[in-house]
C-alpha cells in the first residue's frame, strides 16, 4: 500500500471537509460511534475510501448517480478489485439507499464487520437486501 502520498492526503482532507449529505448521515449518526474504528476518507493505495475500517479491513463507498454511468461503473468495479487484490473487503450503497434505508445499511455494514472479524463468511448484500 502506498503510504504518505501527499496529494491524496490533501484531497482526502478536502473530501472530509465536503462530505455529502448521505456521507454526514452515515459518519455522525453511525460509523462515528461504531464500537469498531472507522475513518473518514482514507487513502487506501492510489484511492481514497469514503470510510475506512482497519481493524476489518472493510471499506465503504457511497455512490452518487454519477457512479451508474458506464465509464464510472467500469472505474469504480476496478477500484473494487485493486482493494480486494489488497485484502480490503469493500461495500458500496447508493447514496438513495442511505437517504431511504439508513437501518438497512447500517445492518449491512455490522454484520459484514462482525464476519471480517471473526474469519466467517461475508454475506452478500444486493443493494435490493438493503431496501427491503
Amino acid at each position: 500500500m502506498q503510504k504518505n502520498n501527499s496529494t491524496l492526503r490533501r484531497i482526502s482532507q478536502t473530501l472530509r471537509k465536503n462530505m455529502t449529505r448521505q456521507e454526514r448521515h452515515l459518519w455522525y449518526d453511525y460509523l462515528s460511534q461504531y464500537p469498531v474504528r472507522f475513518v473518514r476518507q482514507h487513502p487506501l493505495s492510489y484511492y481514497i475510501a469514503d470510510f475506512y475500517c482497519a481493524k476489518a479491513k472493510l471499506g465503504v463507498q457511497l455512490d452518487g448517480s454519477q457512479d451508474y454511468e458506464p465509464k464510472e461503473a467500469a472505474s469504480d468495479a476496478e477500484r473494487t478489485a485493486q482493494l480486494g487484490r489488497l485484502g480490503i473487503h469493500v461495500l458500496r450503497f447508493p447514496n438513495n439507499a442511505v437517504d431511504r434505508y439508513f437501518e438497512g445499511v447500517c445492518e449491512a455494514i455490522d454484520l459484514t464487520v462482525q464476519a471480517l472479524m471473526n474469519g466467517a463468511p461475508v454475506p452478500a448484500f444486493p443493494v435490493e437486501a438493503v431496501m427491503w
